[in-house]
């Protein structure tokens, strides 16, 4: 088991926005622009040099006036060269925030898992791939899933696990299996939320019911996707995801109060949990 939080990516004076990533957020549909704005913010919050969002053109501009520092992808039907052409660019991917399962979303999901990317797969983004009877043999991801207990439990029927556990062991156990069978690293979200990479395990201790809100799990998605996109390992990148997330729940939450906490305001809290990071590792270099 994993109790040591991995360093932060490091952060030359010199550096400039081609040092620090390029991360593409696929995602959205009508009645979903925030989930894509959320992770879109999160991740340049977290540092990504250039973060763009790749989303159905009716709702682009009202995302891009959320957040005018994103860069803007408008899409059309299916797959298009232009979302090829702009995941080939990313430095990783985080596809799934408010995607959909339409025809469209599925054939997002099909094409992208079969580019050799780092990538965070999130939300409908899973969904679509649970849908099937049983992992995609074409998959080439290098990914990230971060499954609620409720997408685990359709991803657990591809390799006969019906019943998620709420215990700590059941769940890094049901956790680790995933990670083995897929291949993949596995964020099981939720009260002390666990990392498994199929050998490693870390229970996250951080985070309280402050992120209890819808968004927040948007926010884990661009969080992780940033680092990833700053080179960082994928087991570690989840595993100071979910740490940074967590606390920047927290302080969210001391400020205006557990019930009161929005999605947005966990990502204004982000610079805090941090410095925090940051604050631990001078200390202990001294």
């Amino acid at each position: 088991m994993v109790t040591a939080l991995p360093e932060l990516p490091p952060r030359p004076a010199n550096g400039h926005k081609g040092m620090f990533g390029r991360v593409l957020i696929v995602g959205g549909h009508d009645d979903m622009i925030g989930a894509p704005a959320m992770a879109g913010t999160s991740a340049l919050r977290m540092g990504a040099g250039l973060v763009q969002v790749a989303v159905p053109r009716g709702i682009l501009l009202p995302i891009l006036s959320i957040t005018p520092e994103l860069i803007g992808l408008g899409l059309g039907k299916g797959v298009g060269s232009d979302l090829v052409e702009a995941a080939e660019k990313a430095n990783a991917i985080v596809l799934g925030p408010g995607l959909g399962q339409t025809a469209d979303a599925n054939a997002r999901v099909q094409r992208l898992t079969r580019m050799d990317k780092p990538m965070v797969i999130d939300a409908d983004g899973l969904n679509i791939l649970a849908a099937g009877k049983k992992w995609p043999t074409n998959f080439k991801a290098q990914a990230v899933l971060t499954p609620h207990p409720g997408e685990m439990a359709r991803l657990g029927k591809l390799f006969g696990q019906t019943k998620i556990p709420s215990d700590d062991e059941g769940r890094m156990k049901i956790a680790l299996k995933a990670a083995d069978e897929f291949g993949q690293v596995i964020v099981l979200k939720g009260q002390r939320t666990v990392v498994a990479d199929g050998q490693r395990g870390y229970v996250n201790l951080t985070g309280d019911s402050s992120l209890s809100k819808a968004g927040t799990g948007d926010v884990l998605s661009g969080i992780i996707g940033a680092l990833l996109g700053q080179k960082m390992e994928r087991f570690e990148a989840a595993c100071l995801g979910v740490h940074l997330h967590g606390r920047a729940g927290e302080i969210a939450g001391q400020r205006l109060g557990q019930r009161c906490v929005l999605a947005r305001e966990v990502i204004d809290a982000l610079p805090g949990a941090i410095r925090e990071c940051e604050s631990a590792k001078g200390a202990a270099a001294k």
